[in-house]
């Protein structure tokens, strides 16, 4: 099977990246709007780079990694190509954008296609993705030959569409939230006294042997933390500062935020 991929940003890209991997460079089609872009991308990556419309008109997965507001002249400029080639070779429309459902990229596509709608992360250009996926109309043996191509970008995980926003807005934009984090606990760090690298090497592998903790253990992220407050230790003090700067409220809020904005891109 040929996976294209248009738009070839920091999404796309990663995602690409990955599918080169679980799919084999050779089948797999970058377009984008600079096409120096594609180009390097692809130089990078040994696939091919073509138009839009060639792209849609010889892959069997069309990803669509445009910005949300962008999409309805993409799909527009497409709608002829996919026309024509619907009724003897099926392919898959595969939506990026968030706040967009499965049933506006039809309406915007001018009918109603097989379409996956995923949300993927940044991390995963290095396998470490969390990408949340959805679908409608997809035949089961199609789906699997995605989610192998998929495999290499990280965990997937099948939810249904009314989740897709809230989902996006915590594995989606939370990567940004957490170099936040690891930036604010380097600048700690220098401000203690040790070197920027080593401050900002100890919070990023704190900050992944935490997660890793979380995700293998099982145990509760509060069960976790009070196993390393000590009684009348360092770390509780630093517990009880960032319970008084509303640490927890803040990042709760971060999300809400975030979730908003999702909702008015797809009513936009």
């Amino acid at each position: 099977m040929k996976f294209g991929f248009i738009g070839c940003g920091n999404m796309g890209g990663a995602v690409a990246r990955a599918v080169c991997k679980g799919a084999g460079a050779e089948n797999v089609w970058l377009a984008n709007r600079t096409p120096a872009k594609a180009q390097a991308l692809a130089d990078a990556l040994g696939c091919h780079v073509c138009g839009n419309r060639e792209l849609a008109n010889q892959c069997d997965f069309i990803f669509l990694g445009v910005k949300p507001q962008m999409m309805a002249d993409l799909l527009d400029d497409l709608a002829p190509v996919l026309e024509r080639r619907a009724e003897d070779r099926p392919f898959v429309l595969v939506s990026m954008a968030a706040g967009l459902s499965m049933q506006k990229i039809r309406m915007m596509a001018g009918s109603g296609y097989p379409v996956i709608r995923m949300m993927p992360n940044t991390p995963a250009v290095l396998g470490a993705g969390m990408i949340q996926f959805c679908h409608d109309d997809v035949e089961e043996a199609v789906l699997a030959a995605w989610l192998a191509a998929m495999a290499p970008a990280g965990r997937l995980d099948e939810i249904p569409e009314s989740l897709m926003d809230a989902a996006s807005c915590v594995s989606g934009c939370g990567p940004a939230w957490a170099y936040q984090f690891i930036e604010a606990l380097a600048d700690g760090g220098v401000a203690a006294g040790l070197p920027r690298a080593k401050a900002q090497e100890y919070a990023a592998q704190m900050l992944l042997g935490s997660a890793r903790m979380v995700l293998e253990t099982g145990r509760h992220p509060g069960e976790l933390k009070d196993a390393v407050c000590s009684p009348g230790g360092s770390t509780i003090q630093g517990v009880r500062v960032l319970e008084e700067r509303a640490f927890r409220g803040a990042v709760t809020d971060a999300v809400l935020a975030a979730f908003e904005k999702t909702k008015k891109l797809g009513e936009d």
